[in-house]
C-alpha cells in the first residue's frame, strides 16, 4: 500500500507540493527553498543557537553517536548546510575515511567550505553540491548517509529516501534527524512558540522574517513519526526505528540496507 508524506489524509497531487502551508507546483518548490537558504545561510548557526536554546547540539550529537562510524568509514551527510554533522564524522572516521558533505544550496556549502576549513577539517572531507532525489554517487558506496533537518525541504522524498538507500552498502544506516511532532503537553507551547516568537526572531536577527515563517509551516507539514518510518520502509529500509528528542520536537530515524 502506497504511504503518503504527508501527516493529513489529503494525498499530494502530481504536479504539486507544499512550501510551508501553501500549494505549489511542485518544480516551484526547489526553488523557492533555494531562496530561502541563499538568504539565511550567513546568519545560519546564530539562528540555530538561538532558536532552540544551543540544543541543536545536543540533537546532532545524538546522531552521531547512534551513528557509530569506525575509522575508515566512508559517511555521506546530505543537506550538510554548515557541516556540524559533517565536521563530528570527519572527526571520527580518520586520516583513513572519507566524508562527503553535499548540499543543493551553494550559499550553503560555501559557508560550511569556509567554516570547516576555518576550523581545520583537511584531508578527508569533500564538498559536493548534489540534489539529494539524483545523487551522483555510485551504489553501495557509503557505510552511512545522514541527512539532517533538511528532509522536509525536498520535494519528493520518497526520492531521496530510495537514493539514500541506493547508496548505502549492505549493511550500512540511514539517519534521519529533523523537526517531527511533539507530544500533546509540549504542543500548545510550542505552536505559540513557532508562529509567534519564531517569525520575530528571524526578523531581527536574520533580517528575514518569511523564511523562519516558512521553517514553522515546513514543521507542520511534514509527515509525523510513524509516517515516516513507514515511508522508510517503503524506500527498502529493514529495522527502521526512531527516538523522539525533547518530546518529539525532534526525531532521529534510523535504517539499514541488507
Amino acid at each position: 500500500m502506497p504511504v503518503s508524506d504527508r501527516p493529513d489524509n489529503e494525498r499530494e497531487g502530481p504536479e504539486t507540493t507544499h512550501f510551508g502551508f501553501e500549494r505549489v507546483p511542485a518544480p516551484e518548490k526547489a526553488r523557492r527553498v533555494a531562496q530561502v537558504f541563499h538568504s539565511v545561510a550567513r546568519r545560519y548557526d546564530l539562528m540555530n543557537d538561538l532558536m532552540s536554546f544551543g540544543v541543536h547540539r545536543l540533537w546532532k550529537r545524538f546522531t552521531v553517536e547512534l551513528a557509530r562510524v569506525r575509522p575508515g568509514h566512508r559517511v555521506l551527510d546530505l543537506a550538510g548546510g554548515t557541516g556540524d554533522l559533517a565536521r563530528a564524522f570527519a572527526r571520527r572516521v580518520g586520516r583513513h575515511g572519507r566524508v562527503v558533505l553535499s548540499d543543493i544550496n551553494a550559499s550553503m556549502l560555501e559557508v560550511g567550505r569556509q567554516r570547516l576549513t576555518d576550523q581545520g577539517i583537511l584531508g578527508n572531507l569533500d564538498y559536493v553540491q548534489a540534489n539529494a532525489e539524483r545523487l551522483p554517487f555510485r551504489s553501495d558506496h557509503f557505510h552511512v548517509v545522514s541527512i539532517g533537518f533538511g528532509l522536509r525541504n525536498v520535494t519528493h522524498k520518497e526520492a531521496a529516501l530510495r537514493e539514500m538507500h541506493r547508496v548505502l552498502r549492505p549493511g550500512g544506516q540511514a539517519l534521519v534527524l529533523e523537526f517531527s511532532q511533539p507530544n500533546r503537553w509540549i504542543a500548545p507551547a510550542y505552536d505559540v512558540y513557532s508562529f509567534e516568537i519564531l517569525p520575530r526572531l528571524g526578523r531581527w536577527v536574520a533580517r528575514d522574517e518569511a523564511s523562519y515563517r516558512y521553517l514553522a509551516e515546513s514543521i507542520r507539514v511534514h509527515p509525523d513519526q510513524e509516517t515516516l518510518r513507514e515511508m522508510m520502509c517503503a524506500a527498502g529500509f529493514a529495522r527502521c526505528t526512531y527516538h523522539n528528542l525533547t518530546g518529539g520536537v525532534v526525531a532521529v530515524h534510523r535504517g539499514y540496507k541488507v
